[in-house]
């Protein structure tokens, strides 16, 4: 999949996880209701498990916001943050990782997902970050399902350097809840 389209998706959905991440209720409500916002299918631990529709196609992922996150420089605000992993029925997709990095990153640079001392290359446009090769997408989740947290090091567009540790805890229960849903 092509950058541009990546980055298209993430600005569809960033709204919709700014809501669901912090009213999971009202989303449900709203989706309930008719509305377009992403429904919560459940909370597992530290990571939620949603559906919702893009362009008319259902979407299915699994959002977590990291545990703890540190700049360098110190206490440099950043937007909200999540590392989500998507299913896109209609495109033939499954468990496409990616992440919302909360500031533009620095051109041309590349940030790191590191599980257990696995390490993997992130690919970086605007805000978002995907794995580089995605070949090693799979593997990446299985280190994911196996693994007890996610580090992400990445560095801003104002060269200030960003650590974030997500809590991998109920993330194999949100992706068998959305592989459920989104077959």
């Amino acid at each position: 999949m092509n950058h541009i389209r990546r980055k298209a998706l993430a600005i569809i959905f960033s709204c919709s996880f700014l809501t669901v991440a912090a009213f999971p209720a009202t989303a449900q409500r709203s989706a309930s209701a008719g509305g377009d916002q992403p429904s919560l299918l459940g909370q597992y631990g530290d990571w939620g498990a949603y559906t919702g529709s893009s362009g008319g196609h259902k979407v299915c992922f699994a959002l977590a916001k990291p545990e703890s996150s540190q700049t360098n420089p110190p206490n440099r605000p950043r937007d909200p943050i999540y590392l989500f992993v998507s299913t896109r029925p209609a495109e033939n997709v499954r468990n496409e990782i990616s992440l919302m990095m909360g500031y533009p990153v620095k051109p041309n640079s590349d940030a790191t997902a590191d599980i257990s001392g696995m390490k993997f290359a992130l690919q970086t446009q605007g805000d978002g970050a995907w794995v580089k090769n995605a070949a090693e997408e799979g593997r990446m989740v299985d280190s994911m399902r196996k693994g007890s947290d996610l580090v992400v090091r990445g560095m801003s567009s104002r060269g200030t350097t960003t650590t974030d540790r997500y809590s991998l805890k109920g993330l194999t229960q949100a992706l068998d809840r959305v592989a459920q849903e989104c077959r």
